[in-house]
């Protein structure tokens, strides 16, 4: 997949309908993505939320009209999605400094542009992976469901759950996954386990997982968490993808957690994603 020219395509049709009612499912399904892969493609690739990105452009847009010309603060409210004039208000000032008022009489407001994404070449770090066969295995996984949108607060959230309600007593926690679900939704299942082969039987309160046998790409992060697995994703995503001669499968995602301590800058943990030849590199 050219991730590239996907996430500027999701780009051109967020901008086309900046005065429309467009919900994540929408804008995934113009480039052909789950909307767990693409928020997550989007957010690495521009730093924003794809809603960030559609809020911030809309008021953006909302002041330069309110400046620029004639129309009443309640018309420009309702052209972009705000059903009262109250609420556009409290955002328009929490974005731009000003109230529209204000910002019709000349205070100065923010602007922020269309977003492109182009490759950049910086820095020259080395990124550490292996490629492997892997075959197929189950595993021992004590999973929830979660938003794409809160998922990065709330996942932490869940790790903590899991050891303070001493579930690590039942089987050692040293693998966060990540399932889409299969359906066109904006929910997806984190589990933490192991391998179903670590431990004898189910403990209540977890689950078998399947994993098919995949090719996998394993990237290793160094330093403390959660920032060092963070940024490997960041890279993974910028630098790795969009030049690979592989393509991500989008199923299951793992996070290793070796043994160590996890604040240490040595801290060793991997990534390992399905991947497959890309139909460019064929």
């Amino acid at each position: 997949m050219d991730w590239i020219r996907t996430i500027n395509n999701a780009i051109g049709y967020m901008e086309e309908h900046l005065t429309e009612r467009i919900t994540l499912e929408d804008i995934a399904g113009n480039v052909n993505l789950s909307v767990f892969h693409f928020h997550r493609a989007f957010s690495m690739f521009t730093e924003m939320s794809p809603t960030d990105y559609l809020r911030k452009r809309r008021l953006s847009q909302a002041g330069a009209e309110l400046v620029n010309g004639d129309e009443k603060v309640i018309d420009i409210a309702l052209k972009y999605g705000y059903e009262t004039p109250e609420s556009f208000t409290k955002a328009f000032t929490r974005y731009h400094g000003v109230s529209p008022i204000q910002a019709k009489k000349g205070s100065p407001i923010q602007f922020m542009s269309r977003y492109t994404v182009r490759i950049a070449i910086e820095g020259g770090q080395i990124m550490e992976y292996r490629i492997e066969k892997w075959e197929a295995m189950d595993l021992l996984v004590h999973e929830k469901s979660f938003h794409t949108e809160t998922s990065e607060t709330e996942i932490p959230k869940f790790w903590d759950e899991y050891y303070a309600n001493e579930e690590y007593r039942k089987i050692p926690g040293y693998l966060g996954i990540c399932s889409q679900q299969k359906t066109d939704g904006d929910e997806f299942n984190y589990g933490i386990g192991c391998k179903a082969a670590d431990i004898e039987g189910v403990p209540e309160g977890f689950r078998i997982m399947h994993l098919p046998e995949y090719t996998w790409a394993v990237f290793k992060c160094v330093g403390p968490m959660p920032k060092a697995i963070q940024d490997m994703w960041e890279r993974i995503y910028k630098e790795w993808l969009p030049v690979s001669d592989y393509e991500l499968i989008p199923d299951i995602d793992i996070e290793n957690y070796l043994p160590g301590d996890p604040s240490s800058r040595d801290y060793v943990s991997e990534i390992c994603i399905p991947v497959r030849k890309s139909t460019s590199a064929v």
